[in-house]
């Protein structure tokens, strides 16, 4: 089995491996993942942080030893929580951006430095230790600063994001691992009967005609959500919905509501 860990800011993954096949999610800097199958230009690759699997250009594959990789396993992860941060490579002048939700590894607070596959970076800007924080604080603070960030179906970025990817870094920057997709993301936790019982953080799911969910969002304060649809926004919501602030309607259809932060 072999390995890799993404030194670049964003590395798109695709469903089939060929350019014009859709985006399904997004690797950010210092993420890490398996390298299930190979071709003669994509990988095939299963993410560390939820399981999923996709294809990537093979330009962008940076590999590591399985020792490395199992280590990324078992330290805790410092995550980006500023919009944009600037990296640069010890001994390269060369600045480039990383985006909210990267991964440090074996970062070191005094000196600002971290690693990946031996190489040792400076950052510029916030980095924070989720687990020193009130969980709830995090998300929210996190989730106001995508304010107006557009939707990208398959994005995990401030560059653009879609609603599930949206909810699975917030909760990543808090120190939670989450699935990627909605209808994973409403299997966890413990269930809410009425849209009173939500607390900042918890996480509200709609479903389509069909009965399938198909969106997600983060309950901000009583009765107002915070998600992903078209940009990321703030509407109301009530146990029929998201009801849009612009257009004065219902955009979405309540299915149930779950707390899976454990206070």
């Amino acid at each position: 089995m072999r390995y890799g860990i993404s030194n670049l800011s964003i590395v798109p993954v695709r469903s089939e491996p060929r350019e014009k096949s859709e985006m399904c999610t997004q690797i950010l800097f210092g993420e890490h993942y398996t390298i299930l199958e190979e071709q003669a230009k994509w990988c095939h690759v299963e993410l560390a942080i939820d399981g999923y699997q996709g294809w990537i250009d093979r330009i962008m594959v940076n590999e590591v030893d399985e020792q490395y990789f199992l280590q990324l396993s078992e330290i805790p992860l410092t995550v980006t929580t500023d919009v944009f941060n600037i990296v640069q490579m010890r001994g390269d002048y060369t600045n480039f951006l990383i985006v909210a939700g990267s991964t440090l590894p074996n970062f070191e607070p005094v000196t600002r430095t971290f690693q990946i596959g031996g190489i040792v970076y400076t950052i510029q800007g916030n980095s924070i230790n989720p687990l020193s924080r009130s969980v709830r604080e995090v998300i929210i603070e996190n989730a106001l600063k995508y304010f107006n960030s557009p939707y990208l179906w398959g994005g995990r970025s401030p560059f653009g994001v879609d609603c599930s990817g949206f909810t699975q870094v917030l909760y990543k920057m808090a120190g939670l691992s989450i699935p990627r997709e909605a209808q994973q993301q409403s299997l966890m936790g413990d269930n809410l009967s009425f849209v009173e019982e939500a607390l900042p953080g918890d996480l509200a799911f709609f479903d389509n005609e069909d009965g399938a969910i198909v969106h997600v969002g983060i309950i901000w304060e009583k009765n107002k959500i915070i998600h992903s649809s078209g940009k990321v926004r703030i509407d109301n919501v009530d146990h029929f919905g998201i009801h849009n602030i612009d257009t004065k309607r219902y955009t979405h259809q309540m299915r149930l509501m779950r707390r899976l932060i454990k206070d």
